[in-house]
């Protein structure tokens, strides 16, 4: 598998541009899979199942994507994390390759210290802020000729107040947080410890 690292943000239809060509490459045999950790400038995005009334501020531009889900934001001190994985030659199991993602993320945070779990209804991670049940990653997959790609996004320490624009990812009764909000003060290893636990689940 290539890993690539991209340490200025990635413009967004660049990138899944990008992805889609792998896919292509992939599913022919010409490129390797693919793990590559980037940023975005602000954006936001609707999956294939977004609904406009899931759109609170009516004055921002949303970008439609073929990924699954909702609507959600990216932006400066968010990590998103796109991959290209080969399923024919791996396991032809989508609920599974779910349940693969959520275990990383799990492991990734736990790495910070951070309880979290997955929830049946809801996909994404999600963790306990006093009383409350916050989302701090989201999952939007497609699979194409069983090439899974697109990815999932941490909150490390971007602008919340992004997410007050939207109804994120459709769920209007639990909020958004990110690892700064969780107490992180320190991300400087992450994008390594993502690399180290994504290869551990996905080798």
């Amino acid at each position: 598998m290539e890993v690539k690292k991209s340490l200025k943000p990635v413009n967004y239809t660049n990138a899944i541009n990008f992805l889609e060509r792998r896919v292509i490459d992939v599913y022919n045999g010409k490129k390797q899979e693919l793990l590559w950790i980037l940023e975005h400038n602000s954006i936001y995005t609707a999956g294939t199942s977004a609904k406009d009334s899931e759109i609170i501020d009516k004055k921002i531009k949303i970008t439609k994507t073929n990924r699954g889900g909702k609507i959600t934001c990216h932006g400066p001190g968010q990590k998103v994390v796109y991959f290209v994985l080969n399923l024919n030659n791996r396991e032809k199991n989508i609920r599974k390759l779910v349940n693969n993602l959520e275990k990383c993320i799990i492991d990734i945070l736990k790495n910070y210290k951070i309880n979290s779990q997955k929830d049946s209804k809801n996909i994404g991670i999600w963790v306990h802020k006093g009383k409350d049940i916050k989302k701090i990653a989201a999952i939007g997959i497609r699979v194409k000729k069983w090439i899974a790609y697109h990815g999932f996004s941490i909150n490390l320490c971007n602008d919340l107040k992004q997410y007050e624009k939207i109804i994120p990812c459709g769920i209007k009764e639990k909020g958004i947080t990110n690892m700064q909000d969780m107490g992180v003060k320190n991300f400087n290893n992450i994008d390594e410890i993502i690399i180290n636990k994504f290869l551990n689940v996905f080798p």
